[in-house]
């Protein structure tokens, strides 16, 4: 496909009717004047300054966190030249830098940060100089792109271990950083280029961006990726910033790794990036943009169907609070602070469903100074309820109106590639506005406790086998709806261990109550533990006695562990940050041993109450009744059936009425027992009464 003859520069951040929008928006509109204001007070302290560019390039950001604790760094004070402290925050322990380690490197982290901070200069200069036609930004913007051109080629190639081979960059230690910095040195090149002499343009384009380009970025091929969305919005600019009509192609149109690619592969129906984590979601967003953009000043349409899924999707799935959860290599997402990136989305497609961000925003952003409608509608309220998401893998069920309403969802679905965690069956909940039950997450690769304890099924709320993570795979949802008031989910988990079978069942009774059924059958007798972690902090704890747990991914994280067996039923409570207490009693039909201890949340010292269930042998049956309210519950498991994997439970509700719920696996009819000794007949695979 060929590309179009190309417009005039500026093409890239704006064309030229961009520009006349955003002059109009500074002067019509109180909020973009504020961000104005901050841009060019900024630009003025950048024109006094000299230009000083770091010595080496930079180091990988998941380095930039302390090795015991997992949290990240604070830079401190700097102690030498291209030298600083750096700062714990949850002991105030001082790291010093060790530049021939690359773990230890965290001097070359802050430098990589130096080196963004520069580029997005650069692209900040060319806004102000297009603005105003101050020929003064233009020339500072010029001084630091034209040191990088000369110093490029003196960068050594390197990788987040210190190898000089493809896949590291120059200034950055990955292609991903190499990309996600020449984007705004190529957008604010392109603000300036008129006013560079074809000598300089010349330089920029041989000693920096075509090098960066070709030499760097497009040897590392990836597939369908979150990397290679950020690479194929370097490589495009910098074809459209230099028309170069190969590297245009190559990033639009590569049918392995192109643009349209990226889109139609990764992007699922129901909108959610296939990595499955909210984080590389909105991570992807924000690669994609430049080059919707850029294409669209340059006459080329790439904002598709599978672009406004994209931002349609976090509406879908977030809880009345707007918080998306940490699945996979994620943490949780506040959607409002999202807000910017939906000035832009709103501008292209004109979608309701955004205005509920933008008219909670201040709109004091760079997002809405560039792309902003100047006046926005009224938002319609939003509306919760129950959705199943088959292509993502995700159930929610939700009761109740506004932000305080009760939300939780089952993980069921794809595993996410290498950014997947091993969390099958997986249940996250929402109530009253904060996170009841939540996944923990992540912390930066670069340190243990994110393999040793963030990717491990024992940080999750689902099924342990054996003391070792479940194996990647896809669960299926095998019933969805509503009856008799009740909301629910059934889900299998998949081939998470070799002859498994693990199925949930989760029914929102009301908002307060939560029912969980578990059913797990094996080959052979195992060591069952199911996990489930809680916000909060104990209250009033059943006695028991210390365990000592194994020196296990997982299990080697617990602290203050105790332990204590249980025939029938046990009840606990948690008292929640917000001051209300949460109840959860559990029972199973045959005894076992109930394990209490702290796990871990953000960070090693956040310490969050987790309860395992543990059972060896066969079978494992279990009934999990929470009551959000903190009110007493009580449940038991009335009758099984032959096969040992279907049965019967019935909950006593606070207000005295009794449900009964029955767990069928196998989805075929069967007959249980009620206690009055009638015949049940269990058509599907859930039964509710």
């Amino acid at each position: 496909m060929s590309i179009p003859s190309l417009p005039e520069h500026p093409r890239l951040l704006f064309g030229r009717q961009g520009i006349e929008a955003l002059k109009a928006r500074v002067e019509r509109c109180e909020w973009a004047q504020k961000r104005w204001r901050v841009l060019l007070q900024n630009g003025e302290e950048w024109l006094k300054e000299s230009v000083t560019l770091p010595p080496r390039g930079g180091n990988w950001y998941h380095y930039y966190a302390c090795p015991e604790h997992g949290a990240a760094l604070r830079t401190g004070e700097r102690i030498g030249e291209w030298q600083w402290e750096h700062i714990c925050p949850v002991d105030n322990r001082r790291f010093r830098s060790d530049p021939n380690r690359p773990e230890q490197d965290y001097d070359g982290c802050v430098i990589m940060n130096v080196h963004g901070m520069l580029a997005n200069r650069v692209r900040d200069l060319g806004v102000l100089y297009q603005v105003t036609g101050n020929a003064r930004y233009a020339r500072k913007a010029a001084e630091i792109a034209l040191q990088y051109a000369e110093r490029y080629a003196s960068y050594p190639l390197h990788t987040i271990r210190g190898e000089a081979r493809v896949g590291g960059g120059r200034v950055g230690p990955q292609t991903l950083d190499e990309a996600v910095w020449l984007m705004p040195m190529a957008q604010g090149v392109d603000l300036i280029w008129q006013t560079l002499s074809p000598p300089n343009r010349d330089l920029l384009a041989h000693k920096l961006f075509l090098p960066a380009a070709r030499e760097v970025i497009l040897p590392h091929q990836l597939g369908v990726h979150n990397i290679q969305c950020w690479k194929n919005s370097a490589v495009g600019l910098v074809g459209l910033l230099l028309e170069e009509e190969e590297l245009i192609q190559q990033a639009i149109h590569h049918p392995e790794r192109g643009y349209w690619t990226q889109l139609r592969k990764g992007v699922t129906a129901d909108g959610m990036w296939w990595e499955g984590a909210w984080g590389y979601h909105f991570y992807t967003l924000s690669s994609l943009w430049h080059l919707t953009e850029a294409a669209r000043n340059c006459g080329i349409d790439l904002y598709g169907e599978e672009l406004k899924r994209m931002y349609d999707a976090p509406f879908r799935f977030a809880s009345p609070s707007l918080l998306l959860p940490a699945f996979n290599d994620s943490t949780e997402v506040n959607l409002r602070a999202q807000a910017p990136a939906y000035e832009l989305a709103y501008a292209r497609y004109k979608n309701p469903l955004y205005l509920q961000l933008l008219a909670a925003s201040n709109r004091e952003n760079d997002y809405a100074l560039w792309f902003g409608v100047e006046a926005l509608p009224k938002p319609t309220a939003a509306r919760w309820r129950s959705t199943n998401y088959p292509t993502s893998g995700y159930a929610i069920l939700a009761k109740g109106r506004g932000e305080k309403a009760t939300w939780l969802c089952l993980k069921y679905g794809r595993h996410g590639g290498g950014h997947g965690h091993p969390d099958k069956l997986h249940l996250e909940i929402h109530a009253a506005g904060a996170p009841v039950a939540s996944d923990p997450g992540m912390a930066r690769y670069g340190v243990p406790i994110h393999a040793n304890w963030y990717r491990t099924t024992l940080a999750h709320n689902t099924l342990v086998m054996d003391e070792g993570d479940q194996q990647p795979t896809e669960g299926k949802c095998l019933q969805f709806g509503s009856t008799n008031g009740v909301d629910f989910v059934v889900a299998s988990a998949g081939a998470i261990y070799p002859d498994v079978r693990f199925v949930r069942a989760v029914a929102l009774l009301s908002e307060e109550v939560i029912v969980v059924l578990d059913s797990v059958r094996c080959e052979g007798e195992h060591l069952l533990d199911i996990a489930f972690h809680l916000q909060g902090s104990w209250e009033h704890l059943p006695e028991g006695t210390k365990w000592q747990p194994p020196a296990k991914r997982g299990y080697s994280y617990l602290s203050e562990p105790t332990i204590r067996p249980v025939k029938g039923a046990i009840t606990l409570s948690i008292r929640q940050s917000g001051g209300n207490t949460l109840t959860a009693t559990l029972a199973s039909d045959a005894p076992f041993e109930l394990i209490t201890a702290l796990g871990v949340g953000k960070h090693s010292q956040d310490r969050v109450p987790v309860l395992v269930l543990r059972r060896t042998g066969n079978t494992l049956r279990a009934v999990w009744a929470l009551s959000l309210k903190g009110r007493q519950l009580q449940a038991e498991i009335l009758s099984a059936a032959p096969d040992g994997a279907a049965f019967a439970s019935r909950i006593a509700l606070p207000d005295g009425r009794k449900r009964l719920l029955a767990l069928n696996p196998q989805g075929t009819p069967i007959q249980l027992q009620t206690p009055g000794g009638a015949s049940w007949r269990v058509d599907g695979y859930l039964g509710i009464q």
